[in-house]
């Protein structure tokens, strides 16, 4: 029997607090400290930052982990790393459950393909370098991980969540100790990443005089559509879509659950996939609802894009600021040369090979789709938005909802590179072959109009 002044009932109310503690803290440094002011840092990376810090005196003074102390339960470290896993299946659920308005034309279908394709080259890209500085690295380091560089993709590409989700994998599955805590910090070092490209690329525009004014109007439409529940009634309106998201990650639950049962080999890499099944079963969800509202079993609209749009960002500020936290630099010393290599060079590579692909074809927002494709390659979703509000704060160019769109042709594009990660540590040569073959033919496809109508011309001659 607990009492419910036991440290057991209180702990992980206790790690919550002191995430929440860290956001608002990072926040007011943020406002506050003037290099933290001028940069695009998010600020759940400054409040993980800040945790981290904390948690390394309390080593110092009494040489014991911070939240595995009873104070958090004795068990705060998985807490953390459980957050950062069910906040990014979370996520994306509510993303997946906003409603999307109008009909996409022909110029725009090729662009939300062509964003979705530059997604999964960038992912192919960054893997290529990741896994070639670590096999590389494997032959001076004895008993290093050669495979560990595929989890820069993870890192930079897909964030905190699958960075962590993977690392895990390989720590339990293939024997690489602090798995977990490399692909955290390599997560970490993207966010950072994110913040010197975006705010080195803002410096040369402002420099050429194309930064425009934001926008700060916001209209009532923004925050509530014509037939949709009331804001406020018996049960109010957020609680509702908290429903929604909890009931289709329950739904995604019972979906890994019988793909494990079915498939009992590839548990841990069904259960990786939480984010994928999430949006799969906030699919579902949708398609439900507007089939019974077809059908007048339903009278009005019970999501709200605005509200789905704040609970995101709530999972995903979550995500990162516990994913931060979660990391364990004790079990990375000899580690740090090889992740500041893998950091720097995959801030070169995806801030280049984005900025070209954006000049070369989406000429008519180049630099919109850029800092959004960039932001979002080496953060979130949440980071794409942060850069490209600084240079489209009315969302006007088409860059934002390629953002949105593209997710499901990522996904299927993508979906192979998820397999490799599973074959890497086995045979990392051969995966590092079989990834540049497909960073190949993503490419063709990439620049497919370019390619065929050089060769129409050549025949022409």
């Amino acid at each position: 029997m607990e009492n419910f002044w036991d440290y057991s009932v209180c702990g992980t109310l206790n790690v919550v607090a002191v995430l929440l503690a860290s956001l608002l803290l990072g926040n007011i440094l943020k406002k506050s400290v003037g290099f933290l002011k001028n940069s695009l840092v998010p600020i759940s990376v400054i409040g993980g930052g800040i945790i981290i810090v904390a948690a390394w005196i309390y080593k110092l003074i009494t040489g014991e982990i911070m939240f595995d102390s009873s104070f958090f339960g004795s068990s705060g470290t998985k807490t953390l790393e459980m957050f950062t896993y069910h906040c990014l299946a979370l996520g994306f659920i509510a993303s997946t459950l906003k409603t999307s308005d109008g009909k996409i034309t022909k110029e725009r279908a090729v662009e939300v393909l062509n964003t979705g394709v530059t997604t999964v080259a960038t992912y192919l890209l960054q893997a290529i370098a990741g896994l070639t500085i670590t096999i590389t690295a494997a032959f001076f380091i004895e008993d290093f991980f050669s495979a560990a560089g595929i989890l820069l993709p993870f890192g930079y590409g897909q964030g905190t969540g699958q960075a962590m989700n993977y690392g895990n994998i390989y720590e339990i599955d293939f024997g690489f100790e602090g798995g977990k805590s490399f692909g955290l910090t390599i997560a970490a070092l993207g966010f950072l990443s994110a913040s010197i490209g975006g705010v080195f690329h803002l410096n040369l525009l402002k420099r050429k005089g194309k930064i425009g004014k934001k926008s700060s109007e916001f209209r009532h439409s923004h925050i509530e559509g014509d037939n949709e529940i009331p804001m406020q009634e018996s049960i109010d309106k957020m609680t509702v879509q908290i429903a929604l998201i909890i009931v289709t990650y329950m739904i995604a639950y019972f979906f890994m659950t019988l793909l494990s049962k079915l498939i009992p080999g590839m548990t841990s890499l069904i259960f990786g996939f939480n984010f994928l099944l999430g949006v799969l079963a906030a699919t579902l969800v949708k398609e439900t609802m507007r089939f019974l509202k077809k059908k007048n079993a339903i009278q009005k609209d019970y999501t709200n894009n605005f509200l789905l749009t704040r609970a995101s960002n709530f999972f995903f500020d979550i995500m990162v600021v516990s994913g931060i936290a979660a990391i364990r630099l004790s079990v990375l010393e000899q580690y740090w040369g090889i992740m500041l290599i893998l950091g720097i060079v995959g801030l070169i590579i995806t801030y280049f090979y984005n900025h070209y692909v954006a000049k070369t074809l989406f000429p008519k927002y180049t630099e919109e789709q850029f800092l959004m494709m960039y932001g979002m390659l080496t953060g979130t979703a949440s980071t794409g938005t942060i850069l490209l509000r600084e240079m489209d704060g009315d969302f006007e160019t088409p860059a934002a909802d390629n953002m949105v769109y593209q997710n499901f042709p990522a996904i299927v594009l993508g979906f192979p590179i998820m397999l490799l990660a599973m074959l890497a540590p086995k045979k990392p040569v051969l995966t590092l072959i079989i990834v540049i073959a497909l960073f190949i033919a993503m490419n063709i496809l990439l620049f497919r109009s370019k390619i065929f109508r050089f060769g129409k011309k050549k025949e022409k001659v």
